[in-house]
């Protein structure tokens, strides 16, 4: 169990935390700066290194007018066995005028007879960029069969705050059992392994550049398809997928998008998130 709330505030130029709360088993690493934008980078920590059955871990973010996130893991999510309940992640996003979130955890990895559940609720400006960047892989067997988990549930619902109230701007819903499907077969996952998503909302995002992300992911050793949300008082977004039997090739590819997002909207390098 556990819980993790942060407040990111723009000062002097920089973004930095302006409340922090932790308990049980989830922390944040001391802050660091990857380039000079300003822009903060926090690494969330599970000492506890695994999520298990009943496990409930909560995350509060809050990004301020004009401040900007980097928000990753110290590794990846592991799920293991579950028996008797699921394991659960809630996590609570607000996003001020002007502010950026870029959630970027390390892999989501289920093990066999794992359940796990993870339902992200963001509420932004029409000016607030946010990109999200996730990667579900299938843990090792003692078998050696493939997909052993029960299910994993990712549920992103994103909304629209202005001044006439709330909008709902997408409804992001992902559930993969294997357990009810032949999971060599091309009816699943088009008999691929690895699932890859990427969530942008920001008021740059059109076909244009739904189109150019999809070149970018020509030539891979993955599956891609893009499609983008409806508009809400100018802000859009779009949800990419992309499934493989490769964890890293999933990760270069969403990377290749990213790194695009960041050079073209803030001048920033490519990301390198060495974790020590």
């Amino acid at each position: 169990m556990g819980r993790l709330e942060l407040g990111i505030s723009l000062r002097g130029g920089r973004s930095v935390a302006s409340h922090q709360f932790h308990e049980g088993a989830l922390r944040v690493m001391r802050p660091h700066y990857l380039d000079d934008s300003g822009q903060v980078c926090y690494v969330v920590v599970n000492p506890g290194g695994a999520y298990l059955g009943a496990d409930l871990f909560v995350m509060d973010v809050e990004v301020a007018d004009s401040a900007s996130l980097l928000l990753t893991t110290q590794s990846a999510t592991k799920v293991y066995r579950t028996p008797g309940s699921f394991a659960e992640q809630r996590m609570e996003v607000r996003l001020g005028e002007g502010a950026r979130l870029e959630l970027m955890p390390d892999q989501l990895i289920a093990y066999r007879e794992a359940s796990y559940r993870q339902r992200t609720s963001v509420t932004l400006r029409p000016s607030s960029s946010l990109v999200v960047a996730e990667v579900v892989t299938p843990g090792w067997s003692p078998d050696g069969s493939a997909f052993g988990y029960e299910e994993v549930r990712l549920r992103n619902e994103i909304r629209v705050e202005t001044d006439g109230g709330t909008h709902l701007l997408a409804l992001d819903n992902l559930l993969i059992r294997p357990s009810l499907h032949d999971v060599t077969g091309l009816g699943f996952m088009e008999g691929h392994s690895h699932l890859g998503s990427l969530v942008v909302v920001d008021a740059r995002v059109d076909q244009v550049l739904a189109d150019e992300l999809h070149g970018l992911t020509a030539g891979r050793e993955a599956l891609t398809g893009i499609s983008l949300t409806r508009t809400v008082a100018g802000i859009s977004g779009l949800v990419l997928r992309s499934l493989s039997n490769s964890t890293d090739e999933l990760n270069r590819l969403l990377r290749s998008c990213t790194d695009l997002l960041r050079a073209r909207w803030y001048g920033q390098g490519p990301l390198d998130l060495r974790k020590h």
